[in-house]
């Protein structure tokens, strides 16, 4: 009986040594880790208020119509130039053909008074010619006075139809011009039925279908343009003192975590993004609360992403900046 009393009490004192070795392990490996993110705090400035931004190109109508087909789809990448929309055409068809039966008419008749004008110029001249002859025969007494006037009064009046002949052509050209211009608008609306991509990306927030009725300068799709993403991180100000363009900086996205890109600082921006704001606080009215302000800071990447980790305008990341 004894003896197992003594085994019993020697149990406890067995395990406090690897108690203890267990309890130093970890005491050392938070030592170590809390170090480590000590060190990094000294090399790196941090952040999660950051997002990736890209351009967003919004497709709008510039005339108004009824779609009379949508050539693409949710989230499709469509290259610059590709057709997206079309808006029925057949009301810009006979507007363009009005307009080109006015022109075709009016050029013909321009052709008409400039002919016309050219013989009253000829008559004109011939006539000017008889006048000058008929003067000096006058001078000399040869013809009476009666047969110099009437010489002198067809040289005025062929002069006076010249003039209107030349007004009339320069009319007919001036009006030409204007049903020349009414065409090529009328041209450009008819082209306008087709809407094209104005950039390279993915179709986003499509808004439109066929048999809608559109208006001008209405957004019919968002188009994420994809030859380009970059991110943009709200540093607080009290982060800025080591912060500088061309700083190397590693990228975490969220939707990879133990992802990481590699970017550089591009630009900081000259005003914080409440100064920004609808309505941006007015420090001199009322009482004074300090309040830390975030500036934005332009990242770029330095290498392109891989097709496994495709990236998207809007995701949120958290970006370290190497100041040291």
């Amino acid at each position: 009986m004894s003896e197992n009393n003594n085994s019993g009490k020697e149990t406890p004192k067995a395990s406090n040594p690897l108690r203890m070795i267990i309890v130093g392990i970890l005491i050392a490996g938070g030592l170590l880790w809390g170090g480590s993110r000590l060190y990094h705090s000294f090399l790196y400035v941090e952040t999660d208020n950051a997002q990736i931004e890209g351009d967003v190109y919004p497709v709008i109508s510039r005339i108004p119509g009824k779609i009379e087909a949508v050539q693409a789809s949710d989230n499709q990448h469509v290259n610059k130039g590709d057709t997206l929309i079309r808006l029925e055409a057949a009301d810009y068809e006979v507007r363009r053909d009005i307009a080109a039966a006015a022109l075709q008419s009016k050029q013909a008749e321009a052709l008409a008074s400039g002919a016309t004008a050219s013989a009253a110029s000829a008559t004109e001249r011939k006539l000017s010619a008889d006048l000058r002859r008929s003067r000096n025969l006058q001078k000399q007494d040869v013809i009476s006075q009666a047969e110099f006037d009437a010489v002198q009064a067809a040289a005025e009046a062929s002069a006076a139809q010249h003039s209107a002949a030349s007004g009339q052509q320069k009319a007919s050209e001036g009006e030409a011009k204007r049903l020349q211009a009414e065409l090529r608008q009328a041209e450009l609306q008819l082209s306008y039925t087709t809407i094209t991509a104005p950039a390279s990306g993915h179709v986003s927030k499509k808004n439109v279908e066929p048999g809608q009725y559109v208006a001008p300068g209405q957004q019919l799709i968002a188009l994420v343009g994809s030859s380009k993403l970059w991110v943009i991180a709200n540093f607080k100000e009290t982060q800025l003192e080591k912060i500088a363009p061309g700083l190397p900086v590693i990228i975490r996205v969220d939707a990879y975590p133990g992802v990481e890109f590699k970017g550089k600082v591009e630009s900081l921006s000259s005003g914080t993004g409440a100064k920004f704001a609808l309505l941006p606080p007015d420090n001199a009215s009322g009482n004074f609360i300090k309040v830390t302000q975030r500036v934005p800071v332009k990242i770029v990447f330095t290498e392109k992403p891989d097709k496994q980790h495709q990236l998207a305008a809007g995701m949120n990341v958290v970006v370290e900046v190497k100041v040291k």
